[in-house]
């Protein structure tokens, strides 16, 4: 067995490129099923692990997908509506659930600007790494993988993205100062900078505050009279909360209709939970869902195209079998005098078909062992899918 082992090892190294040529298709075809497979398992465990994690989202009416994409993978949609600040009162006075504010229309060098409440960091299990949770407006705590893209800790600063650069009517950016940085948790909590539901409406230019008018540089001032003084906000090039000026932030209007894109309510109970999702759908002009029963009819459409991928890749499975297969069959022949020779000197007659056999299996082995190494590269290097949504 030793001298056939060693005749096939150096047939393959005389064929050297036909050889490649075999096993690097091989692994192809077994590593697009393979990686697509685990990617697939994978994705859909992550997804409907932080789905089932949380129970009910409020929201304006529209589109399910679009709610529930943006509250749990913080995915921006310019098609979700708010709703109001007494929508969440309405809420919390039912009694039924632990009502917690969601507010994310805005990012900061790119990354999503959750604005909520410390209970959302308990609910979470969201735990410091450093610093503290963002409980002063104008202060925000970083996911780990900002902090560690962004090199920022706790005392440094981290600028909201403007959302038109060139309109004066809109609120400059906002300098944002980090009081913490939590812990990795492998969600898309790693990607995210939250901060209090009242610094986004800061952001919003909801929530602004007062300067001293004597303290304003002159070359600010556009008219001043005795009674008033305006200043070019064009010149402003961010607003910042401190401790000098955050008693003077306030909002005008009435504060129960300031703006939410969504409510996580944790009821006490199933059955408080059924209760207050019935009771949402049917009298307020909102809509409740429940995130595992979304994320399980939008992973349906998927996995029915998934399965039509799978067959797509049993074909070519099937298809590069065939082709081997033919390629060996006609190597055989063509080494029918090779054969020859090995009868000629004594070999057992089924020596032939056993270093056919080897080598088979030889260029079979590699070609899983590349599949494999492959795939698990491709997942290693692979951004965490879920966290990226």
């Amino acid at each position: 067995m030793s001298g056939l082992l060693y005749l096939a090892w150096r047939h393959a190294r005389a064929h050297a490129g036909r050889s490649l040529l075999l096993i690097l298709c091989i692994a192809l075809a077994l590593w697009v099923p393979l990686t697509a497979g685990v990617l697939a398992k994978r994705y859909n465990r992550d997804l409907r692990t932080r789905a089932e994690s949380t129970p009910l989202l409020v929201g304006a009416p529209g589109n399910r997908y679009d709610l529930t994409l943006a509250a749990l993978y913080y995915r921006p949609s310019e098609r979700i509506e708010t709703i109001t600040y007494r929508s969440l009162e309405n809420l919390q006075d039912e009694g039924r659930a632990v009502c917690i504010p969601l507010h994310q229309r805005f990012t900061a060098r790119g990354y999503p600007v959750v604005a909520t409440s410390v209970e959302y960091a308990e609910f979470r299990d969201l735990r410091l790494a450093a610093g503290a949770d963002p409980l002063r407006i104008g202060t925000c705590t970083l996911g780990a993988d900002v902090a560690e893209e962004l090199d920022l800790g706790p005392g440094d600063y981290l600028y909201s993205d403007p959302t038109e650069l060139y309109d004066i009517a809109r609120p400059p950016a906002l300098k944002m100062r980090v009081a913490g940085v939590y812990a990795p948790t492998s969600s898309p909590d790693d990607g995210a900078v939250f901060c209090d539901v009242r610094t986004a409406w800061v952001l919003e230019g909801i929530a602004h505050g007062h300067e001293n008018a004597d303290e304003i540089d002159e070359e600010l001032v556009l008219t001043k009279t005795d009674d008033s003084v305006s200043i070019s906000g064009a010149l402003i090039e961010y607003a910042e909360v401190t401790e000098a000026n955050e008693a003077s932030f306030h909002y005008h209007g009435d504060t129960s209709l300031l703006p939410l894109t969504a409510v996580l309510a944790v009821p006490h109970s199933a059955k408080d939970a059924t209760l207050l999702k019935s009771g949402v759908n049917a009298r307020m002009p909102l809509q409740a869902v429940t995130p595992s029963s979304v994320i399980d009819d939008l992973l349906g459409v998927v996995f029915k195209v998934k399965a039509f991928f799978d067959l797509v890749g049993v074909f070519l499975i099937i298809t590069t079998a065939a082709l081997v297969a033919l390629v060996f069959l006609l190597s055989s022949r063509l080494r029918t005098a090779e054969m020859r020779t090995l009868d000629r000197i004594g070999a057992p007659k089924s020596a032939s078909r056993t270093l056919i056999g080897i080598e088979v299996l030889g260029t079979l082995a590699v070609a899983v062992l590349i599949s494999l190494a492959a795939t698990a590269a491709t997942l290693r290097l692979l951004p965490d899918l879920v966290a990226s949504f």
